[in-house]
């Protein structure tokens, strides 16, 4: 496959394997700490942090090599927004753009795989993404979130990703200022069983709302930190969800935990699930559901998606 425009490579592809965790491996196995601010998104300036990154990444790179999958990387700056990078100490610095442009280095080494294999630029609401109540308004996030998108526009990612959304209205303005760059972008959310976001919208509902409001609309929806059981239930549901809804939402980059997200928020301890377990839940949304693309999240590691890919491998 030659290196296609996003919305070419996603509709040509029929299965797209997504990274697994990155910060959370970070934070309980390397000796580096995440910074309070901006987490791991200037790990790319220190010798010894970018070796610790570009091991997990590889690591990810590796598996869709190995199975010659299209794969999903995204750039580490889940926080990197202007208010976080100049509480960081980093202002001076293109942190945005300087992390796509080290992902992209780390693509190109890959040789011919290379061509299969996408960066997006990453972003996710402005205060707590397990709590609601902490979400923007509309227009407040729009122009919270417009300058980080531009800067990831501007580097040159293939598309945005704006992720771990618990409430309609910060994603709302989210998709509004990512719309406004020209990138094709991508809106994924946490959901609850009952086939809600966080803040209680009903799935469909928050997909209308973006489809009909912001021009143009998402390439397509995902979920994230949502366990797959919890995905599946939410998706189906009878009346939260719709077929449009089954449409329109792409995949999942699933953790390995059945738990609502407070719960999984306020557990001292990893929620680990066995690989085995984890590849043959998450290809079977593939199978049953048509889900797109599909990766880890919170309590993954290599091996969740090295099984994933291997299962996926066989059903393609």
């Amino acid at each position: 496959m030659k290196h296609l425009p996003f919305p070419e490579f996603f509709e040509k592809s029929r299965c797209i394997l997504g990274e697994g965790a990155v910060i959370e491996r970070l934070r309980r196995s390397s000796e580096f700490e995440l910074d309070p601010h901006i987490v791991n998104s200037a790990f790319i300036y220190d010798k010894g942090k970018s070796a610790a990154l570009s091991e997990i990444y590889r690591q990810y790179l590796d598996i869709g090599l190995k199975y010659h999958l299209p794969l999903l990387l995204s750039t580490p700056t889940w926080r990197a927004s202007r208010q976080r990078i100049e509480k960081a100490g980093y202002e001076k610095s293109d942190v945005n753009g300087d992390n796509f442009r080290f992902f992209d280095r780390m693509r190109k080494s890959y040789g011919k795989y290379a061509d299969k294999i996408v960066i997006c630029g990453l972003l996710s609401c402005r205060g707590d993404a397990y709590n609601p109540s902490e979400a923007l308004t509309s227009e407040d996030a729009r122009e919270f979130h417009a300058w980080q998108a531009n800067r990831l526009a501007e580097a040159g990612v293939d598309f945005l990703l704006a992720a771990t959304l618990p409430a309609l209205s910060e994603a709302t303005g989210l998709a509004t200022a990512l719309a406004a760059t020209g990138k094709p972008y991508i809106i994924s959310f946490v959901l609850r069983s009952g086939g809600t976001l966080l803040d209680g919208t009903p799935l469909k509902d928050a997909i209308s709302t973006i489809d009909v409001g912001v021009h143009p609309k998402p390439i397509a929806y995902l979920a994230n930190c949502t366990h797959a059981s919890i995905f599946k239930t939410a998706i189906m549901h009878d009346t939260h969800s719709s077929s449009t809804v089954r449409k329109r939402v792409a995949g999942l980059l699933a953790n390995t935990a059945a738990l609502e997200p407070e719960e999984l928020n306020n557990s001292e301890k990893l929620v680990e699930e066995d690989p085995e377990t984890f590849g043959r839940s998450m290809a079977s949304l593939h199978g049953e559901l048509g889900m797109k693309i599909l990766g880890g999240c919170c309590g993954t590691d290599d091996r969740h998606i090295d099984n994933l890919a291997k299962r996926l491998v066989k059903e393609l």
